[in-house]
């Protein structure tokens, strides 16, 4: 079934919220202690307004289904919104499938938009940090691993993660 890609909008808030529920809820489950997941989930399937109006924030629909997949990019760190960004370094940022439509190309299809957006704006590296089921995903599409990374969503709530990369002068 097609699907069609589009710029996300802050109206988008509560699909995307729903969406991010639903795709860690379920794919995150079998990588992550039941306990610490139930803690984290609140504070990641939380929509970043600034990234929905930015206007490099997307979401994949099949017709009239509503949201399949989401992702996009930013200069700022997910961390460090308001400190100086250097251009050549890009942040992917909030990537999720809905669990029903994994495999049908929707996040690859995401992120070569990102990709060819943020080499448009004339970024050189894309850095993410990925969940641990995620990585062979990001691997595939050519992001190597930096190593393990601890994320704090909250002084009692740290998730593991894992920084990745992907240099653009070297993509095609």
């Amino acid at each position: 079934m097609p699907f069609k890609i589009r710029p996300a909008t802050p109206r988008d808030e509560e699909a995307v919220a729903a969406l991010l529920q639903s795709s860690y809820g379920t794919l995150l489950a079998d990588a992550y202690d039941p306990d610490v997941l139930e803690r984290a989930l609140p504070l990641l399937t939380r929509p970043r307004p600034g990234l929905l109006a930015s206007g490099r924030y997307h979401i994949a629909e099949f017709a009239g289904l509503g949201p399949a997949g989401c992702g996009g990019w930013s200069l700022e760190a997910p961390d460090q919104p308001d400190t100086p960004v250097e251009l050549a370094t890009g942040h992917l940022r909030h990537f999720a499938t809905h669990p029903d439509a994994v495999r049908q190309g929707i996040g690859a299809s995401l992120l070569e938009r990102c990709v060819a957006e943020a080499k448009a704006a004339g970024v050189q590296r894309l850095q993410c940090v990925s969940t641990r089921q995620a990585v062979p995903f990001y691997a595939a599409l050519g992001l190597r691993v930096v190593g393990p990374v601890p994320c704090q969503l909250a002084p009692d709530i740290t998730l593991a993660g894992v920084s990745m990369v992907l240099d653009l002068r070297e993509t095609s």
